[in-house]
């Protein structure tokens, strides 16, 4: 009875090392994959933080309807605008008495401000020397009074976008050791915990090849179903925040999910074979005294 006893406990200490190692796997793979996505998207982020860089034209007092609309045609028909927003001086003011909290217009007794365009431009041109170029072209319109932007805070955004760009590039490579040597560990360790059963097949006689082949077939099925369960997760988390990550990651964008889907899937199950090749190996050669340590 207790001969039959001690295998299942043996089975059962196996199975729960190799449903550990798919977990670690899958989490590993989950933020592998993450980080994936966050990575190819880097240009979209920096494209969608160029974007919102306004630029205010302050139009000049009592310019016609007809000529707001003219200058918000001709603007939108060039090359270099994203958006144009028409602001009245009424809306304007009533934007400034929420930042406020307080009516200016009745303690000074008029609206001292104008209508204005806010213009969003593309990304290509929103950097200082193009926007330099581009308030001189604005200020060629006979309806514009002034061109309004934060110079600084341009420049600030320019160089922090290149910045994030290496910063992201380093930590991607840096996270990617670390993951690779927790996989690593984790397989390591459930293999250890056979390291009995790899000796007694020695002793009768079986190759390294033929001691190899079925932890190496297992670890690999393993490491496919937690890269499986990783992409899942993945999916369900993009899916569910598709309107949150509207502008930073393009949720649509399916080759960058097939790439990235199939990334996690190469490495669960190169990482997986990797790792126990390595740690089968190292098990084959120790002796028997060994083992205890």
């Amino acid at each position: 009875m207790a001969g039959k006893v001690q295998p299942q406990k043996l089975k059962r200490r196996i199975f729960r090392s190799y449903l550990t190692s798919t977990i670690s796997i899958a989490m590993i793979l989950f933020l592998i994959g993450l980080l994936g996505i966050v990575l190819l998207n880097a240009e979209r982020l920096a494209k969608y933080v160029r974007e919102n860089i306004g630029v205010t034209l302050v139009l000049k007092d009592n310019v016609p309807e007809t000529d707001i609309d003219h200058l918000q045609k001709a603007l939108k028909a060039t090359n270099f605008i994203k958006s144009v927003e028409y602001v009245d001086k009424d809306a304007a003011a009533e934007r400034l008495k929420k930042e406020l909290g307080e009516d200016f217009t009745g303690f000074l007794g008029f609206n001292p401000l104008y209508s204005s365009l806010d213009v969003k431009l593309q990304a290509e041109y929103s950097n200082p020397e193009k926007l330099n170029l581009l308030e001189k072209r604005f200020m060629e319109f006979p309806q514009v009074r002034e061109v309004l932007f934060q110079r600084d805070m341009v420049s600030i955004i320019n160089e922090n976008v290149q910045k994030i760009g290496l910063i992201l590039i380093f930590f991607t490579g840096l996270l990617l050791f670390i993951f690779f040597a927790l996989i690593n560990n984790t397989i390591r360790m459930s293999i250890y915990s056979q390291r009995f059963i790899i000796n007694t097949m020695l002793l009768v006689g079986a190759t390294s090849s033929f001691i190899r082949s079925p932890f190496v077939k297992r670890s690999v099925w393993y490491g496919i179903i937690g890269a499986l369960a990783a992409n899942f997760i993945l999916f369900i988390l993009m899916l569910s925040y598709s309107t949150e990550f509207n502008g930073i990651i393009d949720v649509d964008d399916f080759k960058i999910f097939g790439l990235v889907f199939m990334a996690d899937l190469v490495l669960g199950v190169f990482i997986s074979w990797g790792s126990t090749y390595m740690a089968v190996n190292k098990f084959i050669r120790l002796k028997f005294d060994e083992l205890f340590y």
